[in-house]
């Protein structure tokens, strides 16, 4: 009797085990939606995008940051990204620029050899995340740098997107801040285009040596030559 008891004991465990795995929830990956922009027709300007950072709680585990109505954080249980979402946010705003542009000449940080930029992005990523009751938040700030490395504009910017709640909304509601936050970014980029053609000349570097300072010849004055003046009148005695 013990043998067929501890046969009906293992089927009993399997058969909970089968159960504990058929109501466990499954994890859908998700990835940003880049939207659909054209290819550049030409070579515009130059520009190089990057260094793009994003906040620490942002680069933890590929998971899906949900934020509450008291501002603390979660993870979302049955949603994750299916990649590096920083390799996904670099995609989708080089190539939404390359679009806006119309220019082929977009390079990710750190660039490409002999890769000059007209304009420089640097992007940092200070908050990208929503909730089931919180709208699809973006803060960051950008600075543009132009050829010569100057600072040309430094923004600070927040967007907000509303959703549906689920979790496939709220992808789609980060997405859009993203998209938006590229379309700011190449109205504050083509105005640098302008400058850099009108942009004057580097001065010639002069000589080390420096030329001797040219020294005016006075013209040669006649030599002082006494003038006679009018003896007086002497009277002259004679004994």
């Amino acid at each position: 009797m013990r043998f067929p008891r501890f046969r009906l004991l293992v089927l009993l465990a399997a058969l909970s085990l089968l159960g504990a795995c058929s109501f466990r929830p499954t994890t859908t990956l998700y990835r940003l939606d880049g939207g659909d922009p054209a290819t550049p027709e030409r070579n515009g300007m130059a520009v190089l995008l990057g260094p793009v950072t994003l906040a620490d709680y942002l680069q933890k585990d590929a998971v899906l940051v949900q934020r509450h109505e008291d501002g603390s954080l979660s993870t979302a249980r049955d949603a994750r990204w299916a990649g590096d979402l920083k390799a996904d946010i670099d995609q989708l705003l080089l190539r939404q620029l390359a679009w806006r542009l119309d220019s082929h000449r977009l390079v990710p940080e750190p660039g490409a050899p002999g890769f000059k930029p007209d304009v420089q992005v640097q992007l940092n990523i200070t908050r990208l995340d929503s909730g089931p009751k919180q709208p699809a938040v973006l803060e960051a700030q950008w600075r543009l740098l132009d050829r010569q490395g100057r600072l040309r504009e430094s923004r600070l910017i927040r967007l907000e997107e509303p959703h549906q709640n689920s979790s496939a909304d709220q992808v789609r509601a980060q997405s859009l801040v993203l998209q938006r936050l590229a379309e700011q970014l190449a109205a504050a980029i083509r105005p640098l285009a302008k400058q850099q053609a009108s942009a004057p000349a580097p001065e010639p570097r002069k000589s080390p040596r420096a030329a001797a300072p040219k020294v005016e010849k006075k013209p040669p004055q006649a030599p002082d030559i006494p003038i006679a003046s009018p003896t007086r009148d002497v009277e002259v005695f004679r004994f």
